[in-house]
């Protein structure tokens, strides 16, 4: 779970936004890690208001009541590089950092999230990646082995996570450069036409 500077414009300056992205200040991430783990909306904003203030605590509540603002959309061909996975008849899982209580929203909003095989989000089991153990939760919930295994994320740790528990990785960086290294990995999916 991260937010993006677009959902708190039209209620805070952009100063009070650069410094509540900066964990530093606000302790924002720290929060998001804490309800990634398992701890509620109402704990994350309590705990804020804690360690760095109401203000920070403040601006976390606003950040709930418009969860949905905070979603930057489908990145650009991920849709239809998902159909075509399944099309070829694999199976293609969730396995994310997030919180449980917007996790729903998320999936009301994106398509492409209600087109997985299955999921394994992080606040709902109490682990997180890149913990070796959240991976192995994942392989176990979704019936599937390691070694058939390919993990796909943008984070490194995230890729160093999942490296430990065996699964071979990607590190994602476009669509098209997963397409091309899937093909190049023997999935049967369609290349990008010249």
């Amino acid at each position: 779970m991260r937010a993006e500077s677009c959902e708190f414009m039209p209620r805070y300056s952009e100063k009070r936004i650069e410094d509540f992205l900066d964990n530093d200040i606000s302790g924002f991430y720290d929060a998001c890690d804490r309800m990634d783990a398992g701890a509620s909306p109402a704990e994350g904003i309590a705990w804020i208001r804690e360690t760095h203030g109401e203000r920070w605590a403040e601006m976390l509540a606003y950040y709930f009541d418009n969860f949905l603002d905070s979603l930057t959309g489908t990145i650009p061909g991920m849709r239809v590089l998902v159909h075509d996975i399944k099309t070829a008849g694999l199976g293609v899982w969730g396995l994310s950092n997030w919180q449980r209580e917007t996790i729903g929203e998320a999936e009301n909003a994106y398509e492409i999230l209600r087109m997985l095989n299955g999921r394994v989000i992080s606040s709902e089991v109490h682990m997180r990646k890149p913990d070796t153990a959240i991976y192995m939760k994942a392989l176990e919930s979704f019936g599937i082995d390691a070694e058939t295994t390919v993990f796909v994320d943008d984070r490194a740790s995230n890729v160093i996570g999942a490296n430990r528990a065996g699964i071979r990785c990607i590190r994602f960086h476009d669509e098209r450069g997963l397409r091309e290294t899937l093909i190049d990995a023997g999935v049967p999916i369609p290349a990008v036409a010249e």
